[in-house]
C-alpha cells in the first residue's frame, strides 16, 4: 500500500493490520474476578465476548496478525504513583489484579493458538517497557485493531499510545467493554475525534471477506 489510507478496507489490509486483544483475563471479566469482587459489573465485558471470538476468528482466516496483550502484576512493578492511586480512590483494597501467575491473570473463555504472540505488561498500555511496537514494526505493522477491556482505560491507553507511534488505529466499538457505559461512550468519542476511527466488528468481517483473492 502507498500514499494515505482512505478506506476502511485499505486500512485493514491483513497483511499490514494486527488485531490487538487487551486485557481479557478473569480479573477484569469473570464474576468471580478480583473487579467484581470490588462492585464492578462484569456485565458488558462477558457479553461482548461472543462478537470477539467471532473477530479473533475472522482475523485468523484473514491471515492478520493477532497480538495478545495481558496484565501481569507483581510487587516489584508497582510504583509510588500507582500505590498512591490505590489507596486514594480504592482505600482498604491491597490484593493486586492480575497477580503474576495466578487465576485472575488467566484469559478469560479466549485461547492464543500456537504461534500467536502473547505480550506482557506491567502499566495500562501495552506499548509500555514492552517489545509491542518492535513486534508490529518487524511484521511491517500499519494498522491495530483494538478490542478488550477496559475500554476506557487499558485499550484506550493502548490507542492512543499506537496513534503516537504513526499506526492507524481502528477501535471495535462491539468488541470492547468498560464497566461503565458513559466510560466506553466517551472513549469512543475521544478515538473518533482524535486518535483514529471506531467502528463494528461487522465492518470489519464485511472488509476482511471483500478483500481481493490473490492469483494463483
Amino acid at each position: 500500500m502507498s500514499g494515505t489510507l482512505t478506506s476502511l478496507a485499505d486500512k485493514v489490509e491483513p497483511k499490514t493490520t494486527s488485531l490487538l486483544v487487551v486485557d481479557v483475563q478473569n480479573d477484569f471479566c469473570h464474576s468471580d474476578g478480583a473487579l467484581a469482587q470490588r462492585g464492578s459489573d462484569p456485565t458488558a465485558a462477558q457479553e461482548m465476548i461472543r462478537n470477539l471470538l467471532l473477530l479473533v476468528d475472522a482475523a485468523r482466516g484473514a491471515g492478520a496478525t493477532i497480538v495478545w496483550i495481558r496484565m501481569v502484576r507483581n510487587e516489584y512493578t508497582i510504583s509510588e504513583a500507582e500505590r498512591e492511586q490505590r489507596v486514594r480512590t480504592r482505600p482498604g483494597t491491597t490484593a493486586l489484579v492480575c497477580l503474576e501467575g495466578s487465576w485472575g491473570g488467566e484469559f478469560y473463555r479466549v485461547e492464543p493458538e500456537a504461534g500467536e504472540v502473547i505480550v506482557s505488561k506491567h502499566r495500562y498500555s501495552g506499548f509500555v517497557n514492552t517489545d509491542l511496537d518492535l513486534i508490529l514494526r518487524s511484521r511491517g505493522i500499519k494498522t491495530v485493531v483494538l478490542s478488550g477491556v477496559a475500554s476506557n482505560v487499558c485499550v484506550e491507553s493502548t490507542a492512543r499510545d499506537a496513534y503516537m507511534r504513526d499506526y492507524m488505529v481502528v477501535f471495535v466499538d462491539d468488541c470492547s467493554a468498560a464497566y461503565d457505559q458513559a466510560l466506553h461512550a466517551g472513549t469512543l468519542r475521544n478515538i473518533s475525534e482524535q486518535f483514529g476511527q471506531v467502528v463494528q466488528s461487522a465492518e470489519i468481517f464485511d472488509a476482511w471477506q471483500r478483500r481481493p483473492v490473490a492469483a494463483k
